[in-house]
Parts: structure tokens; sequence; C-alpha cells
């Protein structure tokens, strides 16, 4: 079956053109367009799309708030992926979403193959992660915020360690190699965080991460 989207955006032509591009994909169905994030909320009950592509800066209701309230789970069913999408690749805005369940972001300038693998990344259930600018976001936004590094009591040693590369925005075949481990020994891993600490998905993970002093923002401890 095709991976369902709605696009979220206030420009007209912008729509237009992520609609185009990814209706040319052969697994991929933009079932509906919103211009507002209201509109988008609306939209997101009638259509049940599997992934949002939601825009950061809107009238009437902007992209963060219209995410909290669809990932709040006031309709039935599971809550869809949310992609923000920004012109900017550092925005409090964004790291907000991403506290808020979103799965993670796009810049509005990346390809038309970014564009598409970045709807079947998230609809498989991982997040969508650009190392370096996700990496660089949640470093600013904490190294303004004290932390206390702790080690999370329900983690294993080895799951702590996983922890932090996936903060890193290492993939798991990174991981894998920078452990000298299996990968699907890095797939368990990662699955078993996400469960003990109740997270949704990488995104997720990455702020915890962040947030909790796991890892402590600059360069690599």
């Amino acid at each position: 079956m095709a991976i369902t989207v709605l696009v979220v955006d206030d420009q007209e032509m912008v729509r237009a053109g992520f609609t185009a591009l990814l209706d040319a994909q052969p697994d991929i169905q933009v079932v509906g367009q919103a211009g507002d994030g209201a509109q988008a909320v609306a939209l997101a009950g009638e259509l049940k799309p599997d992934v949002i592509l939601m825009d950061v800066r809107m009238p009437v209701l902007d992209g963060l708030a219209a995410t909290q309230r669809i990932l709040a789970g006031t309709t039935p069913g599971a809550p869809p992926r949310v992609v923000m999408l920004t012109t900017f690749d550092l925005d409090d805005y964004v790291y907000a979403a991403l506290r808020a369940g979103a799965s993670g972001f796009l810049l509005k300038h990346s390809t038309p193959d970014e564009l598409a693998a970045a709807v079947r990344v998230v609809a498989a259930g991982d997040a969508l992660l650009a190392p370096s600018v996700t990496r660089r976001l949640v470093e600013d936004f904490t190294r303004a915020q004290p932390v206390v590094p702790v080690t999370p009591t329900r983690l294993t040693p080895r799951e702590t360690d996983v922890l932090r590369l996936i903060a890193r925005g290492l993939s798991n075949r990174e991981i894998a190699d920078d452990l000298v481990l299996a990968e699907q020994t890095v797939k368990t891993h990662v699955s078993n965080i996400l469960t003990k600490l109740d997270l949704r998905d990488r995104a997720q993970a990455v702020v915890y991460a962040y947030e909790s002093g796991v890892v402590i923002p600059g360069p690599r401890h």
C-alpha cells in the first residue's frame, strides 16, 4: 500500500511542488494539503495520513502548536509521523517539535530524492535526523540549560553507550562499527532503549539524551 502524506505549508507553490514530487513516486500518495496549522489538525483527523510534512511558521496556528495537537492522540488510531519543514537549519520551533513527538525535520531546499526518502524513513518508524544539523540544533538549545550528567538506571551500560551515539546522530551501521557489534545487535539495543525509556523514536531519544545529561553539548564525550 502507498504511504499517505498530508502536505502543510502556507505557500501554495511550495505545497504544489511537494505534492507533485511526492505523487510522482510509485509508493507515495498525497491525500491532502493544508495552508495553516488549524487546517492541518482538522485534515489529520479526517484523512489519517501516515506522514505529515509540517511547515514551522504559518498563520492561524503554527506548525508547533498543530503538531502538539495532532500528536496528543485526541483522535482514534495511531498518530501520524510528523516531519517539520523549515527554511532554517537552526530553529527553536523545530527543537520544541521534536520534544512534542515529531519524528524529525527537513530543510525546504532538500532535493526531491531527499524529500521522498524522508517520507519513507519516518513511515517505516524511524526518525529523520540529519546528524550535523540536528546535533547542532539540540546542542545550541541545551547549552544554555545546565544539566547534571546521569546514567539512566533502566539501561544497561551497553545501552547507555548506544544512546550516546544515537544522540551524536550516528546510524545503526555507524554505531555497530564504533562499538564493534553486529548491526542487528545494535537494532536490538535501540529497541530496548526506546521501550525502557518510553520513547517514540530516535528523535525523542536524542532529546532525552541531551536533556538528561547523558550527552553533554560540545565536543564528543
